[in-house]
């Protein structure tokens, strides 16, 4: 029917215009904007942010192995705008953190509730280490005969000074508001996000305005993390071509087989253990789970930090379907404190320097390992490199000698990639099955509350 028909029909008919309601006329004028809608040229699909990051990171490889003999202006010139983009990450690190915190423990407006999840969760966190450093045990020693014997007469490495369990506590409460959040010191401010939520909790009505304020700026930061995270496909190409340049020789050398069999427990941990507790206890799939976690893995395996891939980390568990306020606190407090990753690459590093020093280690020692590990890895700042010095605690456990962190010291960096890619994995896994327990408990508590207003009617 062509257009003037139509007009012609419009005119005929007995209800015009004239005689529609506003009501009416605003329905009408909402139509014709639907219609024309639906008559536009479809958008072109945009790739996935995973797809992106997916071919900068192909890319990077190919391009840093071209120029391994020009490792130099990779570095000089490629290297400066990856720093810039994780520099971008981790200032918008803190205040997510910060915000976030608070306003998941002002919604759940319940003190027990916060202490719940994070009772859960520093349980889970320590089972997974504990089973990370097992795996990496055991694998360790199955490929221990395939392992180079590298010269350790002429090694030396400075260990860190010691820090004692009880200034280790001490140092989780900032003695003041400014220092935690000017060096990134992710469990102060967890602590400092803690108690001002609980703070408002406690003060009722009268902080209702600190609510609105809160839930104001984290959209804020929330959005700015959203503006930096588009940028992951250049800052991943930037970050990983360096590291190729520069490592791409040491990967096909004499620590090949240690690199292989850290990445093979890397694997089976997450294929394993992170399949089994999503399915059992977060009753997901762990194909869909892997699937709506490809960004952060990508971007985690390319950056080597946790904290850097937290943002991203966020919006891929929230998109599973892990709620705001568990992802909230059990995503920054896992990005602190659970190092799976770190754990395995522990196991691993002990089992091949004690090999090259011709020392043979019992169970009682293996055993001694896997404590120290577990807790070790809590508090192993997310940050790359930050695993030698939990390395240096492990070997001293055993007695072995820490110079032979000189022996692993040089592809610390390609460890670093593979074990923060897991220890991100294992956050978001614990904020999945921790959302679905508080889905189970609420939907109990809903229950028992109608049971009761029934028998009461």
């Amino acid at each position: 029917m062509s257009e003037e028909k139509i007009q012609d029909q419009a005119a005929e008919s007995p209800e015009t215009s004239d005689s529609s309601t506003p009501e009416e006329e605003t329905a009408i004028m909402k139509d014709a904007a639907n219609a024309k809608e639906d008559f536009k040229e479809p958008k072109k699909h945009q790739m996935p942010l995973a797809g992106q990051i997916f071919i900068a990171l192909v890319c990077a490889i190919v391009v840093g192995m071209l120029i391994r003999n020009h490792a130099d202006f990779a570095v000089t010139y490629i290297q400066p705008f990856g720093t810039i983009f994780l520099n971008l990450v981790k200032f918008i690190v803190v205040p997510i953190v910060l915000f976030s915190i608070m306003a998941g423990v002002v919604s759940m407006s319940d003190i027990k509730k916060v202490g719940f999840i994070g009772g859960t969760s520093l349980v889970y966190y320590m089972l997974t280490t504990a089973f990370a450093t097992t795996i990496g045990l055991i694998f360790a020693n199955i490929f221990k005969r395939f392992y180079p014997l590298l010269n350790t007469s002429n090694l030396s490495y400075d260990a860190p000074p010691k820090t004692s369990f009880m200034d280790t506590i001490v140092n989780i409460f900032p003695s003041n508001f400014i220092t935690p959040m000017s060096e990134a010191n992710m469990l102060q401010v967890i602590v400092m996000a803690l108690l001002i939520g609980f703070a408002i909790i406690l003060a009722g009505k009268d902080a209702q305005h600190a609510v609105g304020t809160i839930n104001t700026w984290n959209a804020i930061f929330m959005k700015a993390m959203d503006m930096i995270l588009r940028l992951s496909p250049i800052g991943v190409f930037c970050l990983l071509c360096p590291v190729v340049a520069q490592n791409g020789a040491m990967i096909i050398g004499s620590l090949a087989m240690v690199l292989l069999t850290a990445y093979i427990c890397y694997v089976v941990h997450a294929v394993c253990v992170y399949s089994f507790t999503v399915s059992t206890l977060g009753k997901m799939s762990p194909i869909k789970f892997f699937k709506g976690m490809m960004p952060a893995m990508l971007f985690a395996f390319s950056s080597a930090s946790s904290v850097g891939t937290l943002p991203l980390n966020m919006e891929c568990a929230q998109k599973l379907g892990a709620s705001k306020e568990v992802t909230s606190f059990v995503l920054p407090l896992g990005a602190t404190i659970n190092m799976d990753g770190t754990a395995i690459y522990q196991g691993v590093c002990a089992i091949f320097i004690a090999s090259c020093y011709g020392i043979h280690l019992t169970l009682p020692q293996m055993v001694t390992i896997v404590l120290t590990a577990t807790l070790a890895s809590i508090g192993t700042a997310g940050v790359p490199g930050a695993g030698m010095v939990m390395l240096a605690m492990v070997l001293q456990s055993v007695g072995l000698p820490i110079s032979g962190i000189a022996l692993v010291a040089g592809v610390d960096r390609i460890f670093d990639m593979g074990r923060t890619t897991l220890n991100i994995t294992g956050d978001a896994s614990c904020a999945v099955i921790i959302s679905h327990m508080q889905d189970k408990r609420n939907a109990k508590k809903a229950a028992k509350e109608a049971k009761v207003e029934n028998a009461q009617a």
